[in-house]
């Protein structure tokens, strides 16, 4: 593609030096992405301008009228601390009529909030876990349908944070508690689902209008004790000798039945849609052993560090890196485009 000027939007604590040589995995990791993302467009001879942003929508609009991109290359996951507001920095970016890579406000807006998104899918007739929503430091009371066991996480955090082995409850009891650690050490409400047993499975989607979804991911638990839940803690996510010790891999799906190679694109596509999303997003669902599809979580403007999910899924697809963020530059692109034709 042609030489851009590129804004690469990051939180101020994650901005990456400019060499990472002698410095181990577990030092990079908390910017990895941010490096990649960097060093990648640097290297492909674009002008770069790195961005930290914390809590001033000055910043960005001062480096816009200056720098004058072409586009915006987003890499912030929250503003002011909060997560959810991310969508309206996004937002903001479409009140300066500044092209941006990755997703919509609306979409992330519907994505973040786990019910939300949930009832949308629901509507839509996409399988979700039955679930139920526990507002902060209200009395917990489980709907009879609601039925153990059941997995409580934050309403709106990403990233597996407050996710652990305990997690899983199997009665009111240990709800109650699982409520209560979310709201007292999160500050968020709590939304407790329906614990589906089986394969973990990422699907990689990119696109605006047309949808391109890349090769069938799987998370694996190969030393993991026998009786523990297969779920991706926030410890399994971030630990890197954690991972090592408990055999947590991720790869290319295998033994898929021939029609689920064609529907779990097919049904990832559809929430794609429902929820709005656009530019990209990893869609994370459980395949039940006997082969029932739920949609987790959608998670846009996912991981894009060379080495994870996406990127791994997409170069079986043999698309390399490089040509995975010049996709998601042009996608950026194209919805702007759009929105002002």
């Amino acid at each position: 593609m042609n030489k851009k000027r590129i804004i690469i939007l990051m939180h101020s604590d994650l901005i990456p030096p400019d060499s990472i040589e002698g410095l181990t995995d577990e030092e990079v990791l908390p910017y990895k992405t941010e490096f990649d993302v960097t060093a990648t467009l640097r290297e492909m001879g674009h002008d770069i301008q790195p961005l930290g942003v914390t809590s001033n929508l000055e910043r960005i609009k001062d480096a816009v009228d200056e720098f004058n991109p072409h586009i915006v290359f987003n890499l912030l996951e929250e503003f002011h601390g909060i997560g959810v507001y991310d969508a309206h920095v996004v937002s903001f970016l479409e009140l300066l009529k500044t092209p941006y890579t990755g997703c919509n406000p609306r979409g992330l807006m519907l994505a973040h909030n786990k019910a939300l998104s949930k009832m949308i899918c629901r509507y839509h007739r996409i399988r979700v876990p039955q679930f139920h929503v526990f507002p902060i430091y209200k009395k917990v009371r489980r709907p009879s349908k609601l039925q153990f066991p059941l997995i409580v996480k934050s309403l709106t955090e990403e990233g597996s944070v407050g996710i652990s082995q305990a997690s899983i409850v199997y009665n009111d009891e240990a709800l109650a508690e699982r409520v209560d650690f979310i709201h007292r050490t999160l500050t968020t409400d709590a939304i407790a689902e329906q614990y589906i047993e089986g394969r973990e499975l990422y699907v990689a989607v990119s696109g605006n209008d047309r949808l391109e979804t890349y090769p069938i991911w799987e998370l694996e638990f190969k030393k993991l004790r026998e009786d523990a839940p297969r779920i991706a803690t926030g410890r399994i996510k971030w630990d890197l000798k954690y991972r090592k010790q408990v055999g947590i891999d991720s790869s290319l799906a295998k033994e898929l039945p021939e029609n689920l190679l064609t529907e779990i694109p097919r049904f990832c596509k559809r929430a794609y849609k429902a929820l709005m999303l656009s530019g990209y997003a990893r869609m994370d669902l459980r395949l039940t052993p006997e082969g029932k599809i739920y949609l987790l979580e959608a998670n846009p403007n996912p991981e894009l560090a060379y080495g994870e999910d996406f990127a791994e899924s997409a170069e079986a697809a043999n698309i390399s890196y490089e040509k995975l963020l010049t996709r998601i530059i042009n996608l950026g692109l194209r919805y702007r485009l759009k929105g002002q034709a």
